[in-house]
């Protein structure tokens, strides 16, 4: 398995959400930040989005499909001046999760949400806060294609219908990824970037595959074919960070996913991971974290059951 296929396998939704959204005339919707995983989709019609901390509005057209990846405000207008009413009053009266402003509808988009929690750090850390997808590439076509389909999901739900929803969103998070890193410049940091460095991408490859393994700078710079100083001077130029913490940083990954998801003691799961001790185990966890493996554990357990006040504060859609 390729490096970005290990990073993608291992996100589940933890919750996800379907909704849709007619408009027209002159409007403005204010968003509250998603919370996780955007995709969208412009089914029909044409309109401007602004996310908080970008300079520059995108104009969206007909076809366009975008992600928004990052946890801030957003907001869909036809016209850049115009002021926003909420978002949740207005899919409050959601129809079959379409929600409609203004009497016409010059305007259709869809989009679905999609929860993953601290899981998707690693391959959400680097990405812009809006990824755009033009509707004249081929990736476009995917990602409305698995729009459609969720909405069929979520419009008569049948037998298989969250594993479908969970094939559905890992689809659009590779097309959208595939397309991101083909746009990359030789400058841009990041472990994405990284995948497409002739030298750096067989050493991701063998961390993510071999995590427990007690790599050496030494063995890491061998598999690069550079010299030690070279090899770390490169890493950190273009993934942003020492060889070693990232080491550390996808170790942490997986222990995240471990926790959340397997009922293994925070014992072996350090010792899965490489680690010799349950102190040095909980350190390197703790440094990321901030708070140890078990009060990791403890906190997901007591969060699941208050996680359901939010959905409709975060995303005014349907839910899954």
């Amino acid at each position: 398995m390729d490096t970005l296929s290990d990073v993608v396998a291992l996100l589940r939704s933890h919750r996800s959400y379907f909704a849709g959204l007619k408009a027209g005339g002159d409007w403005a919707l204010d968003f509250p930040p998603p919370g996780g995983i955007k995709f969208n989709a412009v089914v029909e019609g044409e309109c401007w989005l602004e996310v908080e901390g970008m300079i520059v509005p995108v104009r969206l057209y007909e076809g366009d499909c975008f992600l928004l990846t990052q946890n801030r405000p957003w907001k869909l207008s036809s016209h850049l001046a115009l002021e926003g009413v909420d978002a949740r009053e207005v899919y409050s009266k959601a129809v079959g999760g379409v929600a409609s402003l203004g009497e016409t509808a010059d305007l259709f988009l869809i989009g679905g949400l999609f929860y993953y929690g601290d899981e998707a750090r690693l391959l959400l850390e680097g990405l812009p806060p809006v990824v755009r997808i033009s509707a004249r590439s081929d990736q476009a076509s995917v990602l409305r294609w698995c729009l459609e389909r969720l909405s069929l999901e979520y419009a008569s739900p049948k037998l298989g219908a969250a594993l479908m929803t969970e094939h559905l969103a890992q689809m659009m998070l590779v097309q959208i990824l595939r397309l991101y890193q083909a746009s990359l410049g030789a400058s841009t940091t990041g472990w994405l970037a990284a995948l497409t460095d002739p030298r750096l991408a067989p050493v991701l490859a063998q961390v993510h595959a071999e995590p427990a393994r007690r790599w050496t700078l030494s063995e890491m710079a061998g598999t690069a074919n550079q010299s030690r100083s070279t090899f770390a001077l490169h890493f950190k130029q273009r993934v942003g960070m020492a060889p070693q913490a990232y080491l550390t940083r996808w170790r942490m990954h997986l222990a995240v996913q471990a926790l959340n998801t397997s009922s293994s003691s925070v014992s072996s799961i350090g010792q899965a991971l490489g680690y010799q001790s349950d102190s040095a185990f909980s350190s390197a966890f703790k440094r990321l974290m901030n708070c140890s493996p078990r009060e990791y554990r403890e906190r997901k357990l007591h969060k699941g059951a208050t996680d359901e006040r939010y959905p409709a504060a975060q995303d005014p859609g349907q839910r899954h």
